[in-house]
């Protein structure tokens, strides 16, 4: 950046040059995106949005860096002193009102893994296998406690984030099958998805 202080000022306006890129980087993708059209989107000029980013490759870094912290939240909080059936339905729960509140930091998500991640590499190896990880261990913990059926926990946690995920990565589909766009498709989608998972998870005599 031009310069290191940041006051109030320069703080809104960074944020709001950021959420002009997020628009732009999820709608186009990292090399799809350009400087003059993030500087459009914020209302900006061109050079007065360099002197706060020097490239656009620090915009979408600073975005994904947040995002990556939003990301992780919904996993962070699965309780491994809880019931697995209901801490499971929670993780879906939260993961379609992601989706719903989310899209653009999604779409941006899913933008930057297709191009094979070149900027988050190191956290997707990172901290996340790490989460995935302890989970994981959760999972199988009750599994192994015949609370839930067998299934391999880290398949299951990229089946609930496929499903999930689809319903902001595949927004425009979504809404041109059902002929609608109201919220009422994350309450049908939620009810659905529980059913297929949970149904699937409980244990059997």
């Amino acid at each position: 950046m031009a310069q290191t202080e940041r006051t109030p000022k320069r703080a809104a306006t960074e944020a709001r040059i950021l959420d002009a890129a997020l628009d732009v980087f999820s709608a186009h993708g990292f090399r799809g995106a350009t400087l003059d059209g993030i500087a459009y989107a914020a209302g900006m000029s061109k050079p007065n949005v360099l002197y706060y980013f020097a490239t656009k490759e620090e915009m979408h870094v600073a975005l994904l860096d947040g995002l990556m912290e939003t990301w992780l939240d919904p996993l962070e909080a699965l309780d491994p002193a809880g019931e697995p059936i209901e801490e499971l339905r929670a993780y879906i729960r939260r993961k379609l009102a992601m989706a719903r509140s989310h899209p653009r930091e999604s779409r941006l998500f899913a933008n930057e893994i297709v191009q094979g991640a070149p900027r988050i590499a190191p956290l997707l190896s990172g901290r996340l296998r790490m989460l995935v990880e302890e989970k994981a261990t959760v999972i199988g913990g009750w599994i192994a406690d015949g609370r839930l059926s067998p299934v391999d926990p880290v398949h299951l946690l990229f089946a609930i984030w496929a499903t999930t995920q689809h319903y902001s990565d595949f927004d425009v589909q979504v809404r041109a099958v059902l002929g609608k766009d109201d919220d009422a498709r994350f309450d049908a989608a939620s009810a659905t998805l529980e059913t297929l998972f949970l149904d699937g998870l409980r244990p059997r005599d």
